[in-house]
């Protein structure tokens, strides 16, 4: 199977650790960030990455290199985006790279995470959305993309950021979709999924609450307690 992992962003939140490595490098327990997502994805099975850069990508394409070169049956491959296209964009310009799989995993690499990406995949396959999103409990609702689910888990609202939250039930940036979602990416030249694609999935769309360890990396507090946690 293969994924999407997202990992372009600029990290200026976690800066100055990110004045010389991007966000997707640093170390977390003495690895990289995306070597830990590399242990996770070889665990269940995603064989087959592309990992979109733009910001410092030298580093990346050595971490890249080395992994491709151990044989450790996680192919990974670069996009690099000269400007930057959004996780939405991303996808839209890599259609060939799915283009023959019925289904594929998009993941944000701002987050370090050890769930159980094969429960995910069944339940998608069991529900058969367009998109299935992976979900959480959080006690920042306005600070995240929010969902409402029914009682058989399809999405019947979402809202990027919102100010008054209809749940806590957060978007945990690790998607499984079907090839139809090509049809809901706009032609644009910057793409961004939670505001310009998943409101158009309402009621097209599932939701699964995810165990296991979760958490946004993206700023120096959460950077440091993450540390801490996953040394645990």
């Amino acid at each position: 199977m293969k994924a999407f992992l997202l990992a372009a962003g600029l990290g200026t939140r976690l800066r100055p650790i990110t004045n010389d490595i991007p966000k997707c490098m640093v170390p977390i327990c003495g690895y990289p960030l995306l070597y830990w997502w590399v242990q996770l994805f070889k665990k269940y099975g995603i064989n087959d990455v592309l990992i979109n850069t733009h910001y410092l990508p030298d580093t990346v394409r050595k971490f890249l290199l080395l992994n491709n070169s151990e044989n450790n049956g996680v192919i990974l491959h670069e996009f690099y985006e000269e400007k930057l296209l959004g996780s939405g964009g991303t996808v839209r310009a890599n259609f060939n790279f799915v283009k023959n799989d019925n289904k594929f995993l998009i993941c944000y690499a701002d987050n370090l995470t050890n769930i159980n990406l094969s429960n995910l995949i069944s339940f998608h396959d069991r529900h058969k959305g367009i998109l299935t999103m992976g979900l959480f409990y959080t006690n920042t609702p306005k600070q995240c993309g929010i969902a409402t689910i029914d009682k058989e888990c399809l999405i019947t609202d979402f809202v990027e950021k919102p100010i008054t939250p209809g749940s806590n039930l957060a978007n945990a940036g690790i998607y499984v979709c079907s090839s139809d979602i090509f049809s809901y990416l706009p032609n644009k030249d910057f793409i961004d999924f939670g505001k310009d694609i998943l409101p158009l999935l309402i009621g097209k769309m599932y939701g699964m609450k995810v165990n296991g360890y979760l958490k946004d990396i993206g700023t120096i507090e959460n950077y440091n307690l993450a540390q801490k946690e996953w040394r645990a």
